[in-house]
């Protein structure tokens, strides 16, 4: 094992669960592991490959192991895991803390040990780790603390993706379970209220995620577009799933302006050209990546608070990041004042905007900036205090 700490940036790959659920298989992993590369996703940073629920069989072998599903894993899970090594990226699967899986598969209650040391021998190196049919009368922290350790003495770096959804005040005690990252929400669904909500739920927790354990607002659903198998049918409305271009756009600013793990979750063998630009703009990916890993504090606008405001957000080496975000159903003024940010017009400074999207400098400003942003889009700037 490294003697180096895992996950110091938010870890960035992609994920199986929200377009294709249940149809996994050896081929598709594959088959992704291999777009990475053609697409440049790799180049951008995502180097994790991850199996969601479904892979395993129903029962464990007679040993007390895991099994990989004969029809959808014939050759085992551990030549899939060479494989996606084979192409520089790391490769991931699924767990549960409770007895059987949110599918209904084999958990790892009572057999976290095992299943560390069988994860490891595979070449596993992130684990997701899910929160159904834990026992009642038992602690999840101490489930969490007991999964921590198990993989820290498996002899191999497993990054540990906690996944309790945000409850029994998860905050208070994941960071010291051990875990890399955490999930604080549930599952997200391929629309705009669903983005919203979550987005809105987090901004007051930002103060407990940071270097070493990410608070996880769940995959990315840029560019799923409505398809997959397990795009949504909700409200007894029709189908509601996906999003509009600039939606995505707005989806993966707020994630990464908030320091959640990038974990992709469309099927990047048929992404549109436009999903794939947001997915690997650098600008963007860079302030997620940033090496201080802090947390942005919020300014609302006075006349929208609940759905416009400000992210600000200060980097490594002096530059900060501001996103202005606009979640209304209406186009909407974003004016932020410097002085509430900590630059008072006294200080002779400015700062100068350069935008993250359209890789334009808009030049200094002082004392304000006021922005019309139209409806679910955004404005995102890396910005350097400048002399007026």
């Amino acid at each position: 094992m490294s003697s180096l700490p895992l996950a110091p940036t938010p870890p960035m790959g992609w994920n199986s669960w929200n377009t294709f659920g249940h149809n996994i298989n050896e081929e598709l992993i594959k088959g992704i592991a291999d777009k990475f590369t053609e697409l440049g996703l790799k180049d951008a940073g995502y180097e994790y490959v991850v199996i969601d629920d479904c892979w395993s069989e129903r029962e464990r072998g007679a040993d007390g192991r895991l099994v990989p599903d004969k029809n959808k894993f014939p050759n085992g899970i551990k030549p899939v895991a060479d494989y996606v090594h084979s192409k520089g990226l790391k490769f991931g699967i699924y767990s549960c803390a409770g007895t059987h899986t949110c599918a209904g598969f084999p958990g790892s209650f009572e057999h976290e040990y095992v299943d560390a040391a069988t994860f490891a021998e595979w070449g596993v190196d992130y684990l997701k780790y899910d929160y159904c049919y834990k026992p009642v009368h038992v602690a999840g922290e101490n489930l969490y603390k007991r999964m921590g350790m198990a993989l820290r003495s498996c002899g191999r770096d497993i990054v540990f993706s906690a996944c309790n959804w945000g409850v029994d005040d998860v905050y208070n005690w994941i960071r010291e379970s051990g875990a890399q990252l955490y999930r604080s929400t549930g599952d997200i669904r391929d629309n705009w209220q669903s983005i919203k909500h979550i987005a809105l739920s987090q901004l007051d927790k930002q103060c407990y995620s940071g270097t070493y354990c990410w608070n996880d607002m769940d995959m990315l659903v840029v560019g799923m577009c409505g398809k997959g198998d397990n795009a949504e049918v909700i409200d007894g409305m029709g189908k509601l799933a996906g999003c509009t271009d600039t939606e995505y756009k707005t989806h993966f600013a707020l994630w990464a302006m908030m320091n959640s793990p990038l974990m992709i979750g469309c099927d990047i063998r048929r992404a549109s050209e436009e999903a794939l630009n947001i997915l690997k703009n650098p600008d963007v990916i860079a302030i997620n990546q940033d090496p201080e890993g802090r947390g942005p504090f919020c300014i609302r606008q006075w006349n929208n608070p609940d759905n416009v405001f400000a992210l600000i957000k200060p980097l490594c080496g002096g530059d900060y990041a501001i996103g202005m975000y606009n979640l209304s159903d209406n186009p909407s003024e974003m004016s932020l004042q410097f002085f509430d940010i900590g630059l008072p017009t006294a200080s002779g400074l400015a700062l100068e905007f350069y935008n993250c999207h359209t890789k334009e400098n808009e030049g200094k400003f002082t004392e304000r900036r006021s922005v019309r942003v139209e409806p679910h889009d955004c404005y995102m700037y890396r910005c350097k205090v400048v002399k007026a």
